[in-house]
């Protein structure tokens, strides 16, 4: 079947002629007076067994999600705190040795990015690579903002600062090249909210299933898309303090197997992705 050139205006092909990319995004975080958990909101006071909780990802969570990977022989990127770098340098030395590759997440997971105050937030750019950089031994290729909550100013700092991608977008299936002050820079569109612990599972409230419903939904539309000649990318987007619990391991385990029992499948992580596109289309 051909496809309409002015329906499908992106001519678009995997390096191996894939159908589809898939990709395991993993988010390392530590916060300074909330996670995204809390069990009685208080104003003005630390929630200390908001913190316990984001607490399991460097105890248990990160430890299992590495296992599982290994099950499957997948590398993932890592989006990580440099708050959470600076405090756990033994799971960033562990995950770069697995060979995952670590990612700017900002300072603190419960800090947001402002347009009113530019540098300060370069500041915070500078000071979470060099931590990163510091623990991993390489600097970091790329940033999703805590909640993809950048600022006006966070695409042109992240060039200038050498980086290579960004994920504070969801306007896209495929990733595209946006232009800063200080050149090209790839966006990493978030194709994982259907498949997203935090969304789906956690503050949906949902049985743990519901992350299969939708990776596998998606992954089966995007694979006969890429059978038809249009192929796609999709991730999965588990949380160390979350996805790392026993609770949802049998239903990422599942999702796996499933899309490893297809042919065609670029396991792939967001730098490899995103140096694919900065050749295709920079």
């Amino acid at each position: 079947m051909s496809k309409p050139a002015s329906r499908y205006p992106r001519d678009w092909q995997w390096p191996g002629g894939e159908h589809i990319a898939v990709s395991v995004s993993l988010a390392f975080e530590s916060f300074v007076n909330h996670s995204q958990i809390t069990l009685e909101k208080t104003a003005n006071k630390t929630d200390h067994f908001s913190l316990s909780y984001a607490e399991y990802g460097a105890k248990s969570g990160i430890w299992r999600l590495m296992d599982l990977l290994d099950e499957f022989g997948i590398k993932s990127n890592v989006s990580t705190n440099g708050l959470a770098a600076e405090r756990h340098p033994n799971v960033i030395r562990a995950l770069v040795e697995s060979g995952h590759e670590v990612a700017g997440h900002a300072w603190a997971n419960d800090v947001l990015m402002r347009d009113d105050d530019p540098a300060a937030e370069l500041e915070e750019i500078r000071r979470c690579t060099r931590v990163l950089t510091e623990t991993a031994g390489r600097a970091p290729l790329g940033w999703t903002s805590p909640g993809s909550a950048g600022s006006a100013n966070t695409l042109d700092f992240l060039k200038q600062e050498g980086y290579l991608w960004n994920a504070d977008d969801a306007s896209d299936d495929l990733p595209f090249v946006r232009q800063t002050a200080h050149g090209p820079l790839v966006i990493m569109p978030r194709t994982n909210l259907p498949h997203n612990d935090l969304w789906m599972w956690i503050w949906g409230r949902n049985p743990p299933g519901i992350i299969w419903d939708g990776f596998k939904d998606t992954f089966d539309e995007l694979y006969r898309e890429g059978q038809a000649g249009r192929p796609k990318w999709t991730e999965i987007t588990l949380h160390a303090h979350m996805a790392g619990r026993p609770t949802l391991i049998p239903t990422l385990r599942r999702c796996l197997e499933y899309a490893r029992g297809h042919e065609g499948v670029w396991w792939a992580t967001k730098s490899e992705i995103a140096a694919w596109t900065q050749q295709r289309e920079g």
